[in-house]
């Protein structure tokens, strides 16, 4: 797993490159910790296959399904990245 920190103007981007058996779990304990405002998860070319936006009054609708399509997308990915934004 690699970290990698991003800083732009009021957002902070944190990205971890993970294998696609990791995913779900990380994505999971991304969303419990409840500091993020959006993960995206890029293939190995680097191109964005699922952004979920975690503004708080979403959060309750947005996990179940989202959780699904991560637990689909994981199945078929070897490698991917995941970047976290966060508001600073």
């Amino acid at each position: 797993m690699n970290e990698e920190t991003n800083n732009t103007n009021n957002e902070q981007q944190e990205e971890f490159k993970v294998s696609g058996v990791e995913l779900k779990e990380r994505v999971m304990n991304l969303i419990k910790a409840g500091n993020a405002r959006k993960i995206i998860i890029k293939n190995e070319e680097g191109q964005s296959i699922l952004e979920i936006p975690l503004t708080l009054g979403a959060v309750g609708a947005v996990i179940v399904p989202t959780l699904a399509a991560v637990g689909a997308l994981a199945a078929l990915l070897t490698k991917c990245t995941i970047v976290v934004v966060k508001t600073k």
